[in-house]
């Protein structure tokens, strides 16, 4: 199957974005595409271990390291936009259950132990079954795939992820008639994750998202584990997490421990915090703006205060021919 996007997902110089506007959600808490191909590209291959510079091996788990060889790299590509550095990406995180800073995932995820680790699928399947990491991941063959990512907060980066299609997942366990939604559950231990013992009154752990089961089918939507040819940092939601481009980066949750078939659309952990700003869709929308800031544009990082690289946002995030079809004659300034 090809994707294509048209040309203007081209990215333009705009204004920059207040700083302030990056903090915003810390301060809640304290206080209270891209043009891309899939199929003919380069086939099944190790990664070059100097793709990415200043990528160390990391600690990856030998069935992982088993993968990893046989993994399709450059399954999708983003053709005019440089790659995120890896210090950029694995420094710069929003991850509060280390934390409300961008720096406290980086310097407190050491404490996650993600193995062993357990995933249960259960809920509206002929198929539940909870599973090691490794039994979970053993039908699926990997793939890379270099997605931008669009935080809420208006930054952005281009990351390589190594996933597999969510689709896989669901033909696997058979979702029933009464299946309409996917709900995702991070894993709940505060011993390894300090901020689940803070006082965020406002944060009901564990960390909850979800998806209809469509936007779950589409074949931009994965479950990672790994970036930048290695497996995940811890940080950055080791050892699995949910990669949804087309959505704010809130909503692709990280270090999965349940995923759930259901009836009904669960209510996900930002729009249990605040409603009126979070909702559950959380499409990258340029039209509708955060009650607090513009989402306008975007500020890809890296940047700084004397060389921003501010851009126009676009709608889906660039990925509108792939996606704005699940959507048809839906009001986005409602369903946001």
């Amino acid at each position: 199957m090809i994707i294509k996007l048209p040309p203007k997902s081209a990215c333009k110089e705009s204004d920059v974005t207040p700083q302030s506007v990056y903090l915003s959600r810390r301060r809640l808490l304290g206080s209270t595409a891209v043009g891309v191909a899939v199929g003919a590209l380069p086939g099944w291959a190790a990664a070059d271990g100097g793709q990415y510079p200043g990528v160390s091996s990391g600690n990856t788990p030998a069935w992982l390291r088993e993968k990893l060889a046989r993994t399709h790299w450059d399954a999708v590509t983003a053709k005019g936009e440089a790659v995120t550095p890896f210090k950029d990406a694995t420094n710069y995180n929003n991850f509060y259950e280390f934390g409300t800073e961008k720096s406290d995932p980086g310097q407190n995820a050491g404490s996650l132990k993600t193995e062993p680790w357990t995933v249960v699928v259960d809920g509206e399947v002929n198929k539940p079954n909870r599973y090691s990491l490794e039994d979970f991941m053993k039908p699926y063959l990997l793939e890379e795939r270099i997605y931008r990512l669009r935080c809420v907060e208006a930054w952005s980066m281009v990351i390589p992820w190594v996933g597999f299609p969510i689709s896989s997942l669901l033909r696997q366990v058979e979702p029933t008639s009464r299946a309409k939604f996917i709900r995702f559950e991070t894993l709940l231990d505060p011993k390894a994750m300090p901020g689940q013992q803070s006082g965020f009154a406002l944060i009901n752990w564990p960390y909850v998202e979800g998806l209809r089961l469509d936007e779950a089918m589409n074949p931009l939507a994965i479950l990672a584990v790994g970036m930048y040819g290695r497996e995940l940092a811890n940080q950055n939601g080791a050892p699995l997490r949910l990669v949804v481009p087309w959505k704010y980066g809130f909503k692709s949750i990280k270090s999965i421990v349940r995923i759930s078939l259901v009836e009904q659309q669960p209510k996900n952990t930002w729009q249990a915090i605040a409603p009126g700003e979070y909702g559950f869709y959380a499409n990258v929308n340029p039209q509708v703006d955060h009650p607090r800031w513009t989402q306008a544009r975007e500020r890809r990082l890296p940047s700084g205060l004397f060389s921003p690289n501010v851009r126009e946002t676009q709608m889906f995030n660039g990925y509108s021919d792939e996606v704005a079809s699940l959507y048809s004659g839906m009001d986005l300034r409602v369903d946001y």
